[in-house]
């Protein structure tokens, strides 16, 4: 592999899923022993990128038993790991199948407190690890403690490095990286509006945004993604809609970091920008199919990509209709 992947993850989680037959207030309510999965942004790519059949560095903060329950997680799956241990627990967060209904219930809950020396001990090994032509995923919301421009400070040691940086963030993070230079980002049309203070966007508007959007900031791809309907890509010269597939919905836990996972692992591998999206968009499908955060099966993936190559409206600038 010419290109290493390295994950980047600032608020991990202990992600715990179990089931119960019937969701009622004030009562005990028994539910089936909990399988617990390594979550977190950055670490659900490294393990969607294993999943796949790729390797990837995953680099994240843990503390406490949690954080160590964690490495444990993610040694198991054979992923690569650099730890930055922090003072503050890892958090944990609880989804919960409701079997007489189907409905799933996510409870997710804020991490830990990072300190000043913590985040920057983060910085230190990217400094470290980073190489030319590396792709730096950096992925998740930051936790409390973390500054709001901590991926604009990680965008300089990418540039210095000559690495690629592909940003899939939110909130004040994802609006302050704007000063960043960004290989890929990945937003979702909600995170997309609120980049560009829109309410909301329509479909007939993304073309023209998302050229707008590119002009003003150091972005050289953007992938906006749109759930069940696929995603649609952009560049300088290039706009493609990308059409997912339909299949049975079991959990869309993880299916953004599937998607980023498939995009990096098609690049890493040749894939042109387009194929890598639309491998990309089958892993985040993939992902869909099965339930709590199992991410995407390579066999799922090799299926549906046969098809969305086969099923996608391509659109240059030149001649956007």
């Amino acid at each position: 592999m010419h290109n290493r992947i390295i994950t980047l993850t600032m608020n991990p989680v202990l992600d715990k899923d179990t089931s119960v037959g019937g969701i009622v207030p004030d009562k005990k309510l028994r539910c089936a022993a909990p399988n617990y999965y390594a979550g977190g942004g950055g670490i659900n790519v490294s393990r969607a990128v294993k999943q796949l059949g790729g390797k990837s560095l995953c680099v994240y903060i843990a503390g406490g038993s949690i954080g160590r329950h964690l490495k444990q997680l993610v040694s198991a799956e054979n992923i690569e790991q650099m730890v930055v241990e922090i003072e503050g627990w890892t958090r944990e967060n609880l989804s919960v199948t409701d079997t007489n209904t189907n409905l799933q219930y996510r409870f997710g809950v804020p991490g830990p407190t990072v300190k000043n020396e913590e985040w920057r001990q983060v910085l230190e090994v990217l400094e470290e690890v980073l190489e030319k032509d590396d792709y730096l995923v950096a992925s998740g919301k930051l936790p409390p403690g973390i500054p709001s421009d901590f991926y604009v400070k990680v965008s300089k040691i990418t540039d210095k490095k000559e690495a690629k940086l592909i940003l899939d963030t939110s909130g004040d993070a994802l609006l302050q990286s704007m000063k960043a230079n960004i290989f890929l980002m990945k937003p979702n049309l909600g995170e997309f509006s609120n980049l560009l203070y829109v309410s909301s966007i329509s479909a007939t508007e993304l073309e023209t945004l998302a050229q707008r959007f590119l002009k003003e900031n150091k972005c050289e791809v953007l992938v906006v993604s749109m759930g069940a309907k696929g995603a649609f890509l952009a560049t300088k010269d290039k706009m493609e809609y990308i059409t997912a597939p339909t299949v049975l919905q079991k959990s869309t836990i993880g299916a953004g970091d599937s998607m980023i996972a498939g995009i990096v692992l098609g690049l890493t591998q040749g894939k042109t920008l387009g194929d890598a999206v639309k491998y990309g968009v089958a892993c985040g499908t993939a992902a869909t199919m099965h339930t709590g955060t199992q991410l995407c099966k390579k066999a799922d993936t090799d299926k549906l990509y046969e098809w969305i190559k086969n099923n996608s409206l391509k659109k240059s600038k030149k001649h956007p209709n």
